[in-house]
C-alpha cells in the first residue's frame, strides 16, 4: 500500500544532534546519488517522464536534486562567513524551466553526481566554530547549525527519493 508523503513545505523540523553524527550524515549524503541511480537505472523514458496529476515527473524530481545542490553548497558557505543562510526560491522556478523531461537521465544523475561530490568536499572542510555556529534558516525561522543543514538536506534527499519510488513504483 502506498502511503501519502507528507508535502516538504509543511514539515517541520526538530535540531537535536550532536555534532558527534556529522560522520553518520556525511554517509547518508555520501549514498544519495547511489540511491537515485538505483531506483532510476534502467527504466524507461515514459515510466521516467510521466507526469501524474500535472506533478513533477520522477525525472523532474531528480533534477530537483540538482538544481538545489547549489543552495546547499551556498549555505554552507554561509556558516563560513555570512550573518544569514541564502534564501530558496520557493516557487521552485528553476525546476520548472528546466525542461528536465527532455533530458537524458544520465546526464542528470552525472551532474547530480559531480554537484554531491563538490558539496560532500566543501563539508569535508569543516573546522568546529563552523559546525558549531547558528544561523536562522529563513523560512523556518529557526536556529540552524551546520550539521543541522545537511540534516536538512538528507531530509529533502530523501522526501524526494520516496516521491520518485511512488512514480517509477
Amino acid at each position: 500500500m502506498s502511503q501519502p508523503i507528507q508535502p516538504w513545505f509543511s514539515r517541520t523540523f526538530n535540531f537535536p544532534y550532536p555534532t558527534e553524527l556529522l560522520p553518520n550524515l556525511m554517509s547518508r549524503l555520501r549514498g544519495t546519488p547511489a540511491r537515485l541511480e538505483e531506483v532510476l537505472r534502467d527504466r524507461p523514458a515514459p515510466q521516467l517522464t510521466a507526469k501524474p496529476n500535472a506533478k513533477w515527473s520522477a525525472q523532474e524530481h531528480a533534477g530537483h536534486l540538482l538544481d538545489l545542490e547549489s543552495l546547499w553548497l551556498a549555505r554552507l558557505d554561509d556558516f563560513f562567513n555570512a550573518a544569514q543562510l541564502t534564501r530558496a526560491d520557493l516557487t521552485n522556478r528553476t525546476t520548472d524551466d528546466a525542461n528536465y523531461n527532455a533530458r537524458r537521465i544520465t546526464d542528470i544523475l552525472s551532474a547530480f553526481r559531480a554537484a554531491r561530490v563538490r558539496l560532500l568536499i566543501h563539508a569535508d572542510q569543516l573546522d568546529l566554530p563552523s559546525v558549531t555556529r547558528t544561523l536562522t534558516h529563513p523560512r523556518l525561522n529557526a536556529p540552524m547549525r551546520t550539521i543541522d543543514h545537511l540534516y536538512f538536506v538528507a531530509e529533502h534527499d530523501d522526501h524526494h527519493l520516496a516521491q520518485i519510488e511512488q512514480l517509477v513504483g
